[in-house]
């Protein structure tokens, strides 16, 4: 059964304005693999965000704390610490896809975003039968320069 995570109107837009319907109503990211390491992408992508004025959780095992923020091991224990999470940024391979989409849609995210080449068709089917926005292959940070108003 689909839940319902857009407006029915939002569907109809074309898909550069749902990107940017998208970016500018969803204000809460969860960065799977944000790394502490300032050469990463994931952590410029995750600076960029935080100056941007989202809220970003960093999703992590390995790291305790990330950009000032305290970093999770799993999504769903970051749901648990800090509510409802808009948007699962990965930056995870792709073999580790599948089971983030998994545990987004448990805690019923709105959007998947699989970075830069990043992308599995399978899972993004599944989640868009869910009723999630799914975007594959592009950057977070990069359309958000670009779309800005």
């Amino acid at each position: 059964m689909t839940r319902e995570k857009f407006e029915p109107l939002f569907w109809m837009l074309p898909y550069d304005q749902q990107l940017k319907e998208v970016l500018f109503t969803c204000k809460t990211i969860a960065i799977i693999g944000l790394s502490d390491d300032p050469g990463r992408d994931s952590y410029m992508v995750g600076s960029y965000l935080k100056k941007a004025g989202y809220r970003i959780i960093p999703v992590n095992p390995r790291v305790p704390t990330v950009l000032g923020e305290r970093s999770h091991p799993t999504l769903s224990e970051a749901r648990t610490a800090v509510g409802d999470i808009d948007i699962v940024d990965i930056f995870r391979s792709k073999e580790h896809i599948p089971s983030i989409v998994e545990e987004a849609l448990d805690i019923e995210a709105k959007v998947i975003w699989m970075q830069l080449g990043l992308s599995d068709g399978e899972s993004a089917q599944k989640a868009r039968d869910e009723g999630m926005f799914v975007v594959e292959n592009k950057c977070l940070k990069i359309e958000h320069m670009k779309l800005r108003e």
